[in-house]
């Protein structure tokens, strides 16, 4: 095949970006505390790498797409005409992916047929969600196999987060995530709102199979690795002769490893009793309804307005890291169809102003609007906007009007400063250790000092192992040792070495004690390569601990 050019340049930031995710491993863990399943698969079922983590391209309008291409059945499955009254056999009855006799998908079918007790899990996830999808991939005449890629992704869990710095049930790193208009700061993640995110993702799709002449297997690799790596194969392929399908690619493990699961998904879905699987019975009509706001609300009075529980409507709403819908919007929320009529006769009948509660503030001296946002929980930005501030000069004495919580900060249990709470003081195995990031650590760095691993300190942090550390910040650690003291990271060193005439990368691993993985880290350099004599190598050394 030969793949499309202009207008699909790809990004040279968003490359960079991938090549950095893609030198992890394959496992990806994620951090949830709501569904700890996806966090307990077998190695072989962990979810893949942070998918829609490749580069991002110019929007096109994508032309109706044509059954009969790469990885199709010709038409969808023919079965009898059914009453759809469960919205499984609305799917099962359009979908159109085919299941290649081979062992990589053989091996992703297993592991799923053995494990019925995991796809109930994910089903029971997808329930407020799957409907809205469906009715989105319809919308867009899209292959309807589609609706089951948050199962590969995050088994539908909406707080997934993956060590690719990844979340939300399709799994958006950060700069694809705003290139297809995702909000991401400090009020709003969209990658975790559920709605905006298909959108998102259906439109990245799109974009992927545009890209790729029509071929839906490459597209969703693209996804999985990158729209980069999978060209690069395909003309790789093409130079030394070889087919260019996507069995033939030489591809990332894990993505040779996520087609396959998806189709052996749909596979599963099609050939429901041949296989012995019960799905978790999911009705054919909306679960959830779309309420569209004009301003901020708080989401402890949008829960009453309801008529239902906070923790529900959050867990339906995952993308607002705070107490409330972000000051800027949106001001969207998914609400159970029973709850909707409900609170949209509350809100005909209240005043957006009533919708937040309000604290009059006292300037005292010394503060600024720094402080006073942290204190009530809020943005520097909100205060300035409620008080028509231009700048960020206060003045002692002065009255500040500012939107606070209604409720206890303890009763938005979804919040990301409750998620995160709820973390750390989870019990494990070891002893637990709290460290204060210091100026200069990294999670390399205090590991190294905790005996631990890195994505093993990131998880118990609710971090990714590549998120940034603030000065300040506390860590929880568990260890089987004894905790060192604080001190111990002054231990930690960096320093430059200059190679000399016979070094070795291995040669000054083993005298620094650190691996060769490190130092190729460190400095952005390859094993293949020689060193040469006057380089200089930036080392990060524990220096009580350094071969003479």
């Amino acid at each position: 095949m030969k793949l499309t050019k202009a207008p699909f340049a790809i990004a040279l930031v968003s490359a960079l970006v991938l090549s950095g995710c893609q030198s992890t491993s394959p496992q990806t863990w994620f951090v949830s505390e709501q569904t700890p399943e996806t966090t307990n698969q077998t190695a072989e079922q962990q979810a893949t790498e942070s998918s829609a983590s490749a580069e991002p391209k110019s929007l096109q309008t994508v032309p109706e797409i044509a059954l009969g291409t790469a990885g199709f059945h010709q038409q969808p499955v023919a079965e009898e005409p059914l009453p759809e009254q469960d919205l499984w056999q609305r799917i099962r009855q359009n979908l159109q992916f085919e299941a290649p006799d081979n062992q990589r998908l053989r091996s992703q079918r297993n592991w799923y047929v053995s494990h019925p007790e995991y796809l109930q899990r994910v089903g029971k996830r997808a329930e407020p969600f799957l409907h809205l999808i469906v009715e989105e991939i319809e919308k867009r005449k899209l292959p309807m196999d589609l609706v089951l890629l948050p199962i590969v992704e995050s088994a539908f869990d909406p707080f997934a987060y993956s060590h690719g710095s990844a979340a939300g049930v399709w799994q958006f790193i950060p700069g694809t995530a705003r290139h297809y208009g995702l909000d991401i700061n400090w009020w709003y993640d969209g990658r975790r709102d559920v709605y905006a995110a298909t959108h998102a993702a259906l439109d990245y799709l799109e974009d992927l199979y545009a890209y790729f002449d029509g071929d839906w297997l490459h597209a969703l690799a693209a996804y999985n690795s990158g729209q980069g790596r999978v060209g690069n194969a395909i003309r790789k392929n093409q130079r030394a002769g070889k087919p260019t399908d996507f069995w033939s690619l030489d591809l990332p493990r894990e993505t040779r490893a996520y087609v396959p699961k998806l189709l052996a998904l749909s596979d599963i879905l099609r050939n429901t009793d041949e296989y012995g699987i019960v799905w978790y019975p999911i009705e054919n009509q909306p679960s959830l309804k779309v309420v569209e706001l004009p301003a901020q609300i708080d989401l402890a009075k949008a829960a009453d307005m309801a008529a239902m529980p906070l923790a529900e409507l959050h867990r339906y709403n995952a993308a607002y890291n705070r107490w409330s819908t972000a000051p800027g919007g949106p001001h969207r929320l998914l609400l159970p169809q029973q709850n909707a009529d409900t609170f949209e006769q509350a809100i005909a009948a209240t005043n957006p102003k009533q919708w937040l509660s309000w604290q009059r503030h006292q300037v005292q001296s010394g503060e600024s609007l720094l402080t006073i946002a942290k204190k009530y929980h809020t943005s520097v930005d909100v205060i300035q906007q409620v008080n028509d501030i231009s700048s960020h000069i206060i003045r002692a004495g002065e009255f500040l009007l500012i939107p606070v919580a209604s409720n206890d900060l303890d009763d938005y249990t979804l919040s990301q400063g409750q998620r995160l709470l709820a973390t750390q003081t989870r019990q494990r195995q070891g002893e637990k250790s709290e460290y204060v990031v210091q100026s200069g650590d990294t999670l390399w760095d205090i590991s190294r000092i905790y005996d631990v691993g890195t994505r093993e300190l990131a998880k118990w942090n609710g971090m990714a192992p590549g998120d940034f550390l603030r000065p300040g910040q506390k860590l929880v650690i568990w260890s089987d040792s004894k905790a060192p003291s604080q001190r111990s990271a002054s231990l930690i060193r960096t320093v430059t070495y200059q190679v000399r005439n016979g070094d070795s990368l291995a040669r000054i691993a083993n005298k620094f004690n650190v691996t060769i993985g490190d130092i190729e880290k460190w400095n952005n350099i390859n094993r293949s390569r020689y060193l040469q004599p006057g380089q200089r190598l930036t080392l990060k050394v524990d220096v009580t601990n350094v071969s003479g």
